[in-house]
């Protein structure tokens, strides 16, 4: 996810790595060589899983870069024990770095060959007790992901 997010964005390994401690709320400070262990594929040596709380602190200093600091403080995040990023959470904060609205999000994820009608789509926004909420799935925020690339840098 965070190679697809750098490409899709096409930032320096030297600006990803900056995103992480951008926003004061969610300060993770990442040096670039401890971003390309991120980086890195599964198999190959020296790869580091990227925790839900450096994810969030990379989303959330994405946000910061395309919109600008928040005028009030931003909820403090929880503990990196019991804190848990979900596809859904991922999705908003693209959806609010990127300032899009359900029109914006409907023809980013129809890019990326993902087809949902607009009540669908806020199904994705609700509170996790509501009752027509919408666990995203891994094929829908792939999806978004490569319609925003597509989007971003063109049809390449």
């Amino acid at each position: 996810l965070l190679r697809r997010l750098r490409y899709a964005f096409d930032l320096s390994d030297q600006q990803a790595s900056r995103l992480f401690s951008s926003d004061p709320g969610s300060n993770t400070p990442m040096s670039v060589s401890q971003f390309q262990a991120r980086l890195a594929k599964e198999e190959e040596s020296g790869f580091i899983p990227c925790s839900d709380l450096e994810l969030a602190a990379f989303l959330d200093g994405l946000i910061i870069s395309r919109r600008g600091p928040r005028d009030t403080p931003g909820p403090v995040q929880s503990t990196p024990a019991t804190f848990r990023l979900s596809k859904n959470d991922i999705l908003k904060k693209l959806r609010i770095a990127m300032s899009f609205r359900d029109q914006d999000m409907l023809t980013t994820l129809r890019a990326g060959g993902i087809e949902l009608s607009k009540s669908e789509l806020g199904a994705l926004f609700r509170n996790p007790n509501h009752k027509h909420f919408r666990t995203c799935g891994n094929q829908v925020l792939r999806g978004f992901i490569k319609g925003l690339t597509l989007q971003l840098r063109g049809r390449e």
